[in-house]
């Protein structure tokens, strides 16, 4: 083989790789074009964003008024029921006051029968229908004497002012005497029971 033959050969093989080459090169051209296509079509189909500010601007004075009158309207309700609390605070103790008028008529009926009374007997008997009266009166409303005598000492319901010695073995650590009634109001302690315990 002659030199002209190999250098022949040599470039029918250089040949296509170039072909190859320019090939691959405009393929590439041919991806980076529709990509670009694909994108400008996605672009055109979003709608262009219309703002209509005079319209955003209505709604927003319309919610800012919306919010006013309620922060008014409940103003003036927090207002009203602070009031209506306080009248209540002053007026809830007259139905029991009203109540009471009746005893405190009986007892000027009993301090003007003092003038004439020769019978210490009846004027006895008067003051114990009135403290009668008081009594139901007031259990109606819900109070309740406290029957603290001979029962075992309890911090809940008594007030130990003094211990003394326990008369009898039955009474020890139990209320000997009481100086001072306790109260409950519809079960609930209003007053304490002041109370001697035995020892």
């Amino acid at each position: 083989m002659t030199k002209q033959t190999k250098k022949s050969k040599k470039e029918d093989t250089a040949l296509p790789e170039e072909e190859l080459k320019k090939v691959e090169n405009e393929q590439v051209k041919e991806i980076v074009e529709e990509e670009d296509t694909e994108t400008s079509v996605e672009e055109e189909e979003i709608p262009p964003c219309e703002i209509d500010i005079e319209q955003l601007e209505a709604t927003i004075a319309d919610l800012k008024d919306k919010h006013l009158r309620l922060f008014s309207e409940f103003d003036n309700y927090r207002k009203r029921t602070t009031k209506e609390r306080i009248e209540l605070f002053k007026t809830a103790s007259s139905e029991m006051i009203i109540e009471l008028l009746s005893i405190l008529d009986d007892f000027d009926r009993a301090e003007k029968s003092f003038e004439t009374a020769t019978d210490i007997e009846a004027v006895k008997q008067g003051f114990v229908l009135i403290h009668s009266k008081l009594q139901n009166l007031l259990a109606k409303k819900g109070l309740e004497n406290m029957d603290s005598l001979g029962k075992k000492f309890n911090t809940d319901f008594h007030e130990a002012i003094t211990e003394i010695p326990a008369p009898t073995k039955k009474l020890k650590s139990k209320v000997v005497d009481v100086v001072e009634k306790g109260y409950l109001l519809n079960g609930k302690v209003l007053r304490f029971a002041k109370v001697v315990v035995g020892k």
